[in-house]
């Protein structure tokens, strides 16, 4: 049986993604494949007194694991956990039971995916830090780097090997912007390949990948919808803020390119009926629970726009997307789909299949 730990130098860059992709590659190339998690920092509870990991779970539906959703994490770092540990002067050994439940469930695999930490030092206090991972579980580690500069791409490359030392399998280079894909790939690639760092692939940054869906947004906002909800998977690009005189906001919802929606206040009549007069706009946000006018449901409707009411006012509607706008799975197929193709264009398959030692 074969492991690969896969973890980031940051929060945010890919690594459900990345187990996908690599889950269903592998299960079309004929080997059964597994999930771990060893460490959940985000606790989910979809029945009340019972925490499990909202993406584990998502992994499991989508590769179509026979696991439940218990067996795939081995810690899930509830706050009261998190007390109990007191920063790791506890005496409880986290490791070794994350290490037990990995063993039960990797029993009958070919390969197994064990999601990491979202950085490389998450989880350290509490013995659960990625490199303490591979090293207790003796399995090679994947490190997604999501770009942010040209030296932080160095930079996070060099710690990631520092750090996990020969444990390092390689490196992915993710969401690198069309203007530096040429120097990432070309000039700062073979650089750290010559420093003994493998490089699996850099895949460029595609913004329709870090869109979201309206049902998405209804499910963070806690939103009502009150025309088209059958129009919940329509994708939503780029964020507009109606907060502005009528003059102000036509033009500018002109020219923000993509699939838009409009977040306003609930009273904005006129900032609503602007928005629903220009074709890109995708979607009305209206906050503060206040019910739209007659006129302003009837042209939604017509147009084909969903109309979210949301209890929160405008600000606070803004900062609640912002805490998930670039950061959502891919529960949609197309963009599941994307991701593969994205994955199959630049990264190194065959590499990484002979390098994890699979034939």
């Amino acid at each position: 049986m074969k492991a690969v730990y896969i973890t980031s130098t940051r929060h945010f860059s890919g690594k459900t993604a990345i187990c996908l992709a690599l889950g269903r590659q592998l299960q079309q190339d004929g080997y059964r494949v597994g999930y771990f998690k060893p460490l959940s920092t985000q606790p989910w509870e979809p029945t009340p007194g019972k925490a499990l990991d909202e993406d584990a779970d998502f992994v499991r539906r989508t590769l179509g694991l026979k696991e439940s959703p218990e067996e795939l994490v081995g810690i899930v770092l509830t706050p009261q956990l998190a007390r109990e540990m007191r920063c790791g002067c506890a005496e409880r050994d986290l490791l070794a039971e994350a290490k037990a439940a990995y063993e039960k469930v990797s029993a009958d695999k070919d390969v197994m995916l064990l999601e990491g930490s979202g950085s490389l030092r998450e989880g350290v206090s509490i013995k659960l830090g990625p490199a303490m991972v591979t090293e207790a579980f003796d399995i090679p580690a994947l490190v997604i780097v999501r770009y942010q500069n040209r030296v932080s791409q160095g930079d996070d490359c060099v710690a990631a090997k520092i750090m996990l030392q020969e444990h390092l399998l390689g490196i992915l280079i993710n969401a690198v912007p069309p203007r530096e894909y040429k120097l990432a790939e070309q000039v700062c690639n073979p650089c750290l390949e010559k420093q003994g760092i493998t490089i699996f692939g850099t895949l460029p940054l595609q913004e329709n990948l870090q869109a979201i869906s309206i049902g998405e947004l209804a499910d963070v906002l806690k939103g009502e919808f009150l025309v088209h909800p059958e129009k919940q998977d329509m994708l939503i690009e780029q964020l507009v803020v109606g907060a502005m005189s009528v003059e102000q906001m036509l033009p500018r919802v002109r020219r923000i390119p993509g699939t838009k929606a409009i977040i306003t206040g609930g009273d904005r009549a006129d900032i609503q009926l602007v928005a629903l007069e220009t074709a890109t706009t995708n979607c009305l946000i209206l906050t503060g629970m206040l019910h739209p006018m007659p006129d302003v449901l009837r042209r939604a409707e017509e147009n084909g726009v969903p109309i979210l009411l949301v209890r929160e006012n405008t600000m606070e509607t803004v900062e609640a997307i912002e805490q998930v706008f670039g950061k959502t799975r891919l529960g949609q197929t197309t963009k599941l789909e994307q991701f593969e193709k994205l994955m199959a264009e630049h990264f190194d398959f065959q590499r990484f299949y002979a390098a994890l030692g699979l034939t």
